[in-house]
């Protein structure tokens, strides 16, 4: 498959270089797109059971 040496570290580099580039991309769009709350669906029960209390 590889001629030679040259040719196998060419391609790896090729290959790192390209992992590189799409962990920049996906690093990219995670900033780019809104934070999620880590609670979730969890918190969002416990503030409508506030809520309830609230209007008693």
């Amino acid at each position: 498959m590889f001629g030679h040496d040259a040719d196998l570290m060419l391609t790896l580099y090729r290959t790192h270089a390209a992992e590189l580039r799409a962990d920049a991309a996906r690093d990219r769009l995670a900033r780019s797109l809104p934070h999620r709350s880590a609670r979730g669906w969890l918190h969002r029960r416990q503030h409508r059971t506030h809520t309830d209390e609230a209007r008693h």
